[in-house]
């Protein structure tokens, strides 16, 4: 499970609250002559050809996590599904180009401008002259007035999940024509291009009952180049087809069908033959890069170089062992077949048949694989860690800073990007990705990685390491947020013998490493199944392979370590090594991280445990509890029931309006309640919800960038995230199939989409899709 928030702007986004005071905020990088924003990381990798090179027809089977509960992007209930089909079936006045910017959609859109800013801000959209529905109805002013209406949140009958920036409309109107629409503004609004995209016809929109219900599992009018022939909850899949009535370039495929499949299920939909495209795991990449690496003609075993790994550009991986190993066990296990104990004879040729079976049926994947290909790139949306600032010590800011800058996030990117052959950049922007007009790298404001400024920190909040702990009458005596009854006890990061400090043991659990009876493991290491949650690229023995440094496993197997080896208090602690446990009032300072559980969540897991060997080295202790991914989110993230989470939210085009609610300052709800919006971690301030809200009010588009480069630098001093990666894409493709993969931050053209004509591989790329 990706734990992202996904789907259409309309899909709402998420994060934290609490304090922070006035802070000093450094001079931004957009005062220098060079752009700040950078470029992407990445760019998309989808096999771009030319149309004339891709066959007409066929049917794409692209695999989705899930078959959407409604094809409304607008209610709270909408996933990334839903936006997949409202990308292909409804008008996008507006769509996101290579670096995550919106450019105008010509298939719906000649021209969109602000006409006038006083007294009101007001937009004239000219429609393309050829744009309709697919029951023949022009689209027009009433499908944007039924839209605004519904969205406006003055009328509570509508089930929607936000409002933003519909609310500031005071009035729709015809323009000079049927082709325009005039949208006068009440208030000022930088993201008007964020509206009517995606733009539901007037029979969703006109009435709450369509609204409500009318698009939940159809939509039968559409403007895309697809439509919605039916969603099959039976078969778990969506199909579309073309749509007849489209005056755009016309679709290349005749059907798209999007399959609901587990992600631990799609390597064997990809060898069974039933998928041509599917977002997959690491584990997965390996095997189809693996099975399309060239081959020794012979052997038919991938080529590898000198050295036992694979040949450059073989995409292979290296394989444990010598090359010359298989030989050698090849003719033992001849002279045990043909030995004269006639026992051991039997049991060898038994064996031998069942490694042909094996052989044969590796061999019968690789081929089924060898079709495919790994096509990747960085999803625009990024991984962060929360901090839960509501209570506990992490209610106090200078403990989350300390927390942060403890952190080396270069090296949490590497731990998951570089393996993968992708650009390992740590994420220097809250509200923006590299390449996007408003990303800056804003972590400046919080500082770098520095332990001895982050054991600073903690002394001021009064946590000094060395200090007395006391065990009260229920056993408990680490500080951090309040555990839920099912908990299981974790780590505990005691001090140990008064008198002694243990090298290679000072991480010990106190339960032996034992999992809570729940079977989640709380031993303040992930095991993650004996694999210790590595990722592939990882090292397996627990240990950083140059440095020697501790890992999961709590034991120092650095040459010349011994575990339990015995000194006196006092003498140094050798270098990498955790500090001394920091104590406060008689509890030290543990902090509870809770992950998703998953077959998809093992690289958060890997950057758990990196972080957990961070915090100790400052004397910061984690209790790292798994919990199943349906009760991640909803049960621990939105609830407050963490002190450190991993999660990931996707970028915007229009951070204004979208990230808003994830850093808006909790306030109490009439109930007496928080309301923390989607601020999970929440930990807020007024001056970075001025700074929102006056670039949301400005019509300057560079002061706008200059606000949220602004606001963002004082997220970043407030300690309640901390941004690590962008995400890696990793997508398996048919090897014929065009237009199609890791799509980055561009909108897919799905009419662009289809299966290469005989003759066409290695066709020059068409231009940028973004016609």
């Amino acid at each position: 499970m990706s734990h992202v928030g996904v789907g259409p702007r309309a899909v709402m986004r998420s994060v934290a609250f609490l304090t922070a005071g006035v802070l000093a905020v450094p001079a931004l990088a957009g005062c220098s002559s060079e752009d700040p924003s950078g470029k992407p990381l990445a760019a998309q990798d989808v096999a771009a050809a030319a149309r004339a090179r891709v066959a007409d027809g066929g049917t794409l089977r692209w695999a989705v996590d899930s078959v959407p509960d409604t094809l409304n992007a607008f209610q709270s209930d909408a996933d990334a599904t839903t936006a997949r089909v409202a990308q292909a079936v409804l008008p996008s006045l507006y769509r996101m180009d290579e670096r995550g910017r919106p450019v105008r959609n010509p298939d719906y859109l000649e021209s969109a401008k602000v006409v006038e800013t006083e007294p009101k801000q007001v937009v004239v959209y000219k429609l393309n002259q050829q744009a309709v529905w697919s029951d023949g109805r022009e689209i027009g002013a009433a499908d944007f007035a039924a839209q605004w209406r519904a969205l406006s949140g003055k009328d509570t009958a509508y089930w929607t999940a936000r409002n933003a920036g519909y609310d500031r409309i005071e009035k729709i109107e015809r323009g000079a024509n049927d082709l325009e629409v005039k949208v006068t503004f009440d208030r000022p609004y930088a993201d008007w291009k964020s509206l009517f995209t995606p733009l539901y016809p007037k029979e969703v929109t006109g009435t709450p009952d369509a609204f409500n219900d009318g698009a939940r599992r159809g939509i039968e009018v559409t403007a895309g180049p697809f439509t919605v022939k039916k969603v099959d909850t039976k078969a778990d899949e969506v199909v579309l087809t073309g749509n007849p009535r489209w005056w755009g370039e016309p679709a290349k495929l005749d059907k798209i069908v999007l399959r609901a499949v587990p992600r631990d299920e799609r390597v064997s939909e990809l060898v069974a033959g039933e998928l041509d495209l599917a977002e997959i795991d690491p584990d997965t990449a390996e095997q189809v890069a693996r099975a399309a690496a060239p081959r020794d003609a012979g052997t038919g075993t991938p080529l590898m170089g000198p050295d036992g790994t694979p040949a450059p550009g073989s995409g292979a991986s290296a394989l444990p062992g010598p090359q010359g190993g298989s030989a050698a066990l090849a003719l033992r296990s001849w002279a045990i077949a043909n030995g004269s104990d006639e026992e051991a004879a039997e049991e060898e040729i038994l064996a031998r048949e069942k490694r042909r079976k094996a052989e044969a049926k590796a061999e019968r994947r690789r081929k089924a694989l060898s079709g495919f290909e790994v096509r990747k790139s960085l999803e625009p949306a990024y991984t962060q860690l929360a901090l839960n600032g509501a209570e506990g010590p992490l209610a106090d800011e200078r403990v989350r800073r300390a927390v942060a800058r403890a952190l080396d996030r270069e090296k949490l990117a590497e731990a998951v990007l570089k393996p993968l052959g992708l650009p390992a950049e740590p994420v220097g922007s809250h509200l923006a990705l590299s390449g996007q007009p408003a990303y800056a790298d804003g972590s400046g404001a919080l500082g770098e990685q520095d332990a001895k400024e982050a054991r600073a920190l903690l002394a001021d909040a009064g946590w000094v390491p060395g200090g007395p702990v006391k065990k009260s009458e229920d056993g408990e005596k680490a500080a951090g947020a309040e555990k839920s009854e099912d908990d299981g006890d974790g780590k505990k990061s005691d001090g140990g013998d008064e008198g002694t400090y243990i090298v290679g043991e000072e991480g010990k659990s106190g339960e032996d490493g034992k999992d809570g009876e729940d079977g989640r493991d709380t031993d303040g290491k992930n095991k993650d199944d004996g694999e210790g949650g590595r990722e592939e690229g990882e090292d397996t023995g627990g240990t950083d392979q140059e440095s020697g440094e501790k890992h999961s496993s709590g034991k120092n197997t650095a040459q010349g370590g011994a575990p339990g080896a015995y000194a006196p208090k006092g003498t140094a602690a050798p270098a990498g090594a955790a500090a001394a446990p920091v104590a406060k009032d008689g509890k030290a300072l543990t902090l509870r991280f809770v992950l998703p559980s998953g077959p998809g969540s093992q690289a958060l897991r890997t950057v758990a445990d990196r972080i957990s060997d961070m915090l100790e080295k400052i004397g910061i202790g984690t209790e790292i509890t798994k919990v199943p991914d349906e009760s991640y989110f909803k049960d621990h993230v939105a609830s407050g029931e963490y002190d450190l989470a991993l999660y990931s939210w996707p970028a915007s085009a229009f951070p204004a309006t979208d990230a808003r609610p994830i850093y808006a300052k909790p306030v109490p709800a009439a109930d007496g309640s928080l309301n923390v919006a989607q601020n999970y971690t929440r930990v807020g301030t007024d001056q970075v919800d001025q700074l929102f809200d006056q670039a949301m009010g400005t019509l300057d588009e560079d002061k706008a960038r200059d606000l949220l480069r602004k606001a963002d630098s004082r997220i970043w001093a407030a300690a309640g995230s901390v941004p690590l990666y962008q995400r890696p894409q990793l997508v398996a493709a048919r090897e014929n199939l065009a237009n199609a993969g890791a799509f980055g931050f561009e909108t897919p053209v799905y009419e662009d989409m289809g299966f290469l004509k005989k003759g066409a591989r290695g066709a020059e790329a068409s231009a940028s899709p973004a016609r």
